[in-house]
């Protein structure tokens, strides 16, 4: 079983339920063999901005962190780790790429707990892992592939 602390401390309209985030995460933690716990904090652009600043380096909001606990040795602990997402990038995001707002949330959340399970994007080899492995769980939602989105 895997547990989600839901902190929304900024509300927006069509953001998802519980039930939704549960869906999505459990999708994300089929194959991974551990229940685990995961704090999900729905944020606005500000907060989201301080976060990245302050943790990343980089300037502006974006629409996903993620904070992978570590575990000192001897201690048992479920939790897997933070994701913080910043809902009006989030919506910005799927406008712009024209892509229902509810497979844009699922694919962000879903990508979040894959770099609360090790995955990355650093290089190229590494970002076709993580893309086909969350192109294959959103297939299971029936949802396209977010990766076939192009930027003109």
């Amino acid at each position: 079983m895997n547990y989600i602390e839901l902190q929304a401390v900024f509300a927006s309209p069509d953001q998802p339920s519980l039930q939704q985030l549960q869906q999505w995460v459990d999708l994300a933690l089929e194959n991974s063999g551990q229940d685990t716990e995961i704090v999900i904090r729905i944020v606005d652009e500000q907060e989201s901005q301080m976060l990245n600043e302050q943790y990343r380096h980089k300037q502006g909001p974006t629409n996903i962190l993620s904070f992978p606990v570590e575990i000192p040795e001897g201690i048992e602990l479920d939790l897997l780790g933070d994701m913080v997402i910043c809902a009006p990038v989030v919506a910005k995001e799927a406008l712009e790429q024209q892509k229902k707002l509810a497979d844009h949330w699922a694919h962000i959340v879903i990508h979040g707990v894959l770099h609360l399970l090790g995955y990355d994007h650093i290089d190229d080899d590494d970002a076709e892992l993580m893309e086909s492995k969350e192109t294959a769980i959103l297939k299971k939602l029936h949802i396209d592939n977010p990766y076939l989105w192009v930027n003109d």
